[in-house]
């Protein structure tokens, strides 16, 4: 079966011959010259990897990327294309999850590699969300000890669970071996980003939807927790989750029913709730962005996931099984670590945990010349006060002047990103959004 590649490029003459070049070489082809477009073929057609000129005429490719990931939930790989070479709008795009980067003029068999490349990792991300049963390590510190045995005591219950953890815990995987170690296990898992949701959008998301109930409703859609029928619905970052939608969610959660957008009947629908958040729910009660009873409904279990700063003898295996993956993922045969470069490691601040390490790990194999990951490899820390390495309320952003409050927090954090988006009390991939928005300097 061909592969469909998407080419969003507002240069007509290049679209055309990238397009005769690929389908020569046996792929199915989309040329898309406008963001708007390439929105619509991506939202009608099965795309199985999307090569984006940096700069359109009505937007430009990673903004492009953040609506795929965002509102359609898709891992497509992603392949930017920049005529302006500069290093630094390569390493932005790949920040901000884009697979590579090519620099124009494109060379044929580089591009030709680089697509492989893309797709394998298409696949294996596909697999990956598939599979309920991820292949992942435990740790054998005694904080992720005590963890897992308080997994294996609410997992066979009916309570909700609240896992409290910083960003890039693992908490989704505590999740789902929650929900892998219940009794619902051979029912659906189902995440949502809570984060994701508007308010306008929320209400179909979590409760779907009848025909014609609002403009672009052109067919009926069962919301997620009609998906997960007999299973677990994941609510992450339900912090985050619109006011508005609360109480909504809330009466769902009490009688076990929804009412989809534009029905005037209730649906019964048996789910288990799990949630998680990395923010402080008891502060946003006390500020009135948080219902208490809701809390009170999703919170008959906490559990809390320990930064990776508080397990570090775990660090190694996980720093082994990183490379392993990353090794399949890029085509590469690094044998492993470094005892220096380990013993560096084990002194980083890891403030972005376990997927810091794993997006570190990638870089270093990726670029890696010798057998091995040297010290010299990882990314350059700069130490800061403890103060400044704590979220500050008088840095969190809210509506108004977000470039102003964005440069402000950045500044108070001397450049480092991970510190400002804990400022702001947004996460970093948020951050990186917002800055490019804005016309940051990522």
């Amino acid at each position: 079966m061909k592969h469909t590649i998407l080419i969003v490029e507002d240069d007509a003459a290049f679209g055309v011959m990238l397009q005769t070049w690929l389908r020569k070489n046996d792929y199915e082809v989309v040329l898309a010259t406008h963001y708007a477009q390439a929105k619509k073929e991506i939202s009608s057609k099965k795309i199985d990897l999307i090569l984006t000129d940096l700069r359109l005429p009505d937007g430009d490719g990673i903004l492009l990327m953040a609506w795929v990931r965002e509102q359609l939930k898709s891992h497509v790989p992603f392949i930017v294309m920049t005529g302006y070479a500069e290093v630094q709008t390569a390493v932005s795009a790949m920040k901000l999850g884009a697979f590579d980067y090519l620099k124009k003029p494109i060379n044929p068999s580089l591009l030709e590699e680089k697509i492989e490349a893309a797709l394998v990792s298409g696949r294996q991300v596909e697999e990956e969300l598939f599979h309920p049963k991820k292949v992942m390590v435990k740790g054998t510190s005694e904080a992720i000890k005590r963890l897992y045995k308080h997994v294996e005591l609410v997992a066979p219950t009916k309570f909700s669970v609240l896992i409290l953890g910083e960003s890039g815990t693992g908490k989704e995987y505590i999740a789902e071996m929650i929900h892998e170690c219940s009794p619902r296990r051979d029912n659906p898992f189902i995440a949502v980003d809570c984060g994701s949701l508007s308010k306008e959008l929320a209400p179909s998301e979590l409760f779907g939807h009848l025909k014609g109930s609002f403009t672009s409703a052109i067919a009926d859609k069962k919301g997620v927790f009609e998906q997960a029928k007999g299973g677990t619905v994941f609510l992450d970052e339900v912090g985050n989750l619109p006011y508005e939608v609360q109480m909504q969610l809330l009466r769902s959660l009490q009688e076990q029913k929804v009412r989809p957008v534009g029905s005037a009947v209730d649906v019964n629908v048996d789910v288990r709730i799990v949630a998680a958040t990395n923010e402080n729910i008891e502060k946003a009660i006390e500020q009135g962005k948080f219902r208490q009873d809701l809390y009170h409904r999703i919170n008959e279990f906490t559990l809390q996931v320990p930064p990776l700063r508080e397990r570090i003898e775990d660090l190694e295996e996980f720093v082994t099984f990183f490379v392993s993956q990353a090794n399949e993922e890029l085509g590469k045969e690094i044998k492993g670590v470094s005892p220096k470069a380990i013993a560096q490691m084990k002194q980083m601040p890891w403030t972005g945990n376990l997927r810091e390490l794993r997006n570190v790990i990638r870089r270093c194999v990726l670029f890696a010349e010798g057998d091995y990951i040297e010290a010299e490899d990882l990314p350059v820390y700069v130490e800061m006060p403890e103060k400044q390495a704590v979220s500050n309320d008088d840095y969190a952003l809210r509506p108004g002047n977000e470039k102003e409050q964005i440069e402000a927090a950045l500044a108070k954090a001397r450049g480092n990103k991970t510190v400002a988006a804990r400022l702001l009390q947004i996460d970093r991939k948020t951050l990186y959004n917002k800055m490019h928005q804005l016309g940051l300097e990522l």
